[in-house]
């Protein structure tokens, strides 16, 4: 495992890695590391691809009262969670090398990134966008791994890779979720006890749709309106967004059909959660359902 923190090296470096093996496979993460992040790199090694694993906190995705400072950081601890996975490249650059101080071109993603995330985050995806297209070019990848718990995020890059015909192969791994439901993220460091305890009711009200949907309803608005009652009878909730939505464009269709995707954020204490499921058969693996959406696309 190298760590490299150098525009030129990592793309010289995977060049020469990429006439030894193939395919190159890259992780991108904004550190922080846990099981989420670590079953992609997993994915990827089973995969039988040589592993690239990127640790960048993007200041281009946050906003100016957003959490970028504060966000959890620890190269040296992620480098040891990786360490039993033996990645070809820990990739860990400065900001000041990614956005150098003459900076001004950026990615503008299309109407997939306007709703929900990037409503309520207003040039969230432009960073997220900008970033993966940096990583993409600077890495001599074939296949990039996400996880399905920021859906909306893998919708934009998709929508991004195919449209500038990048050809690089998308993988979406399943989200892993604690044994209660809630989904796994770096921003549940800032929940304490009680914030921790209230904040499944993200996957409680995602489970009162699937259950509803199992159950024959396939109307967007009725399932919608379910999950916004599970989550207004918990107080230490305040929601952002509660909507079962097409998987590609992200509109949400007056009748629901497999493949659609029950998508939710709210904020439990200090912390800003989201979380989604996609709708399916009952009984479907994760695995199925990710495919299911993607070709329901």
């Amino acid at each position: 495992m190298r760590l490299i923190t150098s525009l030129s090296e990592i793309r010289s470096l995977t060049l020469d890695l990429r006439k030894r093996a193939a395919p190159i496979g890259l992780v991108p993460t904004m550190g922080a590391l846990h099981e989420g992040h670590l079953s992609l790199v997993r994915r990827a090694k089973s995969d039988g691809a040589a592993l690239v694993v990127s640790i960048f906190v993007n200041p281009t995705q946050f906003g100016p009262s957003e959490d970028y400072t504060r966000y959890p950081r620890n190269l040296d601890g992620d480098c040891e969670a990786l360490a039993p996975f033996d990645p070809e490249i820990v990739f860990a650059p400065k900001a000041s090398a990614m956005y150098p101080e003459a900076f001004e071109t950026y990615v503008t993603p299309g109407n997939v990134a306007e709703r929900f995330e990037g409503a309520i985050r207003p040039g969230h995806f432009r960073g997220v966008a900008t970033v993966v297209l940096k990583l993409l070019n600077l890495v001599a990848l074939d296949v990039v791994y996400f996880g399905q718990k920021d859906f909306q995020q893998t919708a934009v890059l998709r929508r991004m890779i195919a449209d500038f015909n990048l050809g690089t192969r998308v993988v979406i791994c399943p989200t892993v979720r604690e044994p209660d439901g809630l989904a796994l993220s770096s921003r549940n460091a800032y929940l304490g006890p009680e914030d921790r305890r209230a904040a499944v009711v993200l996957y409680r009200s995602l489970s009162r749709a699937r259950e509803l949907f199992h159950g024959g309803e396939t109307q967007a608005d009725a399932l919608a309106a379910a999950m916004r009652a599970v989550l207004d009878a918990e107080p230490r909730a305040k929601i952002d967004y509660a909507a079962v939505v097409r998987p590609d464009t992200l509109e949400s269709p007056a009748q629901i059909t497999p493949g659609c995707v029950a998508l939710v954020a709210a904020r439990v204490g200090p912390a800003r959660l989201i979380d989604n499921l996609i709708l399916g058969p009952a009984g479907a693996s994760d695995e199925d359902l990710i495919k299911l959406a993607i070709t329901s696309s």
